[in-house]
């Protein structure tokens, strides 16, 4: 039996048609689901603990936002497993899982596929990340986004992070992975799972899904006469590329501010959550490609 859980903006506008598809398509396989719709923030995390404790796999029906609430609430790893039928606005982790946007052959990789080991990133009081954490920028580009009532989607996330970077100021705050303690001077510390955020920002363009690390990039002390170029580098994935761009891969991360900053975990905003980070390997499995 799988459990659904399901955004109920699944249920709307242009994703209507998207998730009659993706009924459809189960029935037509012959799965037996059940399907529970969201009807509060934190929902999802609660319906994900109850499905695995009956025993069944979970498949999030949404974005990056659902399927983070549901890892947060998923348990039993040893008999559960993982799915996404991707309807949100960005999908950016079903990207980098490769799991199709079309429905019937999101439905059709739960059918036919085996649930892969899959990472996540454990961060303090008890947080789960399935895609990224970050702090600095992004979370001055997520807070503009939930104010502006003009624009939505990925038109709203490009605008308020175009408007971010013309006020952008550097963060200070100390890393320390693989050993090593670094200091920065920072636009974004990010912590990537995923390759990508923002409805397919490649900020870490070299993450992998099963190499059993996480990509840590940190665009240190950047000028703002280099701002123009770092952006054209940032959406063509190649931020890399850049000489104040640093980039390590490592297992523990922990990132100390000099002052209190919030820290975002697959575009969720956490007040006074540590960012102290962990990947998870050989414990999730997960229908991906």
């Amino acid at each position: 039996m799988i459990h659904l859980i399901v955004n109920p903006q699944a249920g709307r506008g242009k994703k209507k048609k998207l998730y009659e598809r993706a009924l459809a398509r189960l029935d037509a396989r012959g799965l037996e689901y059940r399907v529970f719709q969201t009807h509060a923030r934190g929902e999802a995390k609660e319906l994900a603990g109850r499905a695995c404790a009956a025993g069944c796999d979970v498949v999030a029906v949404g974005g990056d936002g659902t399927l983070h609430e549901v890892l947060n609430g998923f348990d039993h790893f040893d008999r559960c497993a993982l799915g996404l039928i991707p309807m949100g606005t960005g999908n950016d982790f079903a990207a980098a899982a490769k799991i199709p946007e079309d429905p019937e052959k999101a439905v059709d990789l739960i059918a036919d596929g085996t649930p892969q080991y899959t990472e996540f990133i454990q961060l303090p009081q008890g947080v789960r990340g399935m895609n990224a954490v970050g702090t600095g920028i992004d979370v001055e580009v997520l807070r503009r986004c939930r104010s502006n009532r003009l624009f939505r989607g990925k038109t709203g996330y490009l605008l308020s992070l175009i408007v971010s970077l013309i006020k952008f100021k550097n963060y200070e705050l100390c890393a320390r992975f693989n050993g090593k303690e670094v200091r920065y001077k920072t636009l974004i510390a990010c912590l990537g799972n995923g390759d990508r955020f923002g409805g397919g920002i490649r900020i870490c363009p070299e993450a992998k899904l099963g190499d059993g690390l996480l990509d840590f990039v940190a665009v240190d002390n950047v000028k703002k006469s280099r701002i123009i170029p770092a952006f054209i580098k940032l959406m063509k994935g190649r931020i890399l590329e850049e000489s104040f761009t640093r980039f390590e891969r490592c297992e523990h991360l922990e990132v100390l501010p000099a002052k209190p900053l919030t820290v975002q975990v697959d575009g969720e905003l956490y007040d006074g959550l540590p960012f102290v980070a962990d990947v998870v390997k050989g414990k999730l499995r997960m229908y991906r490609g």
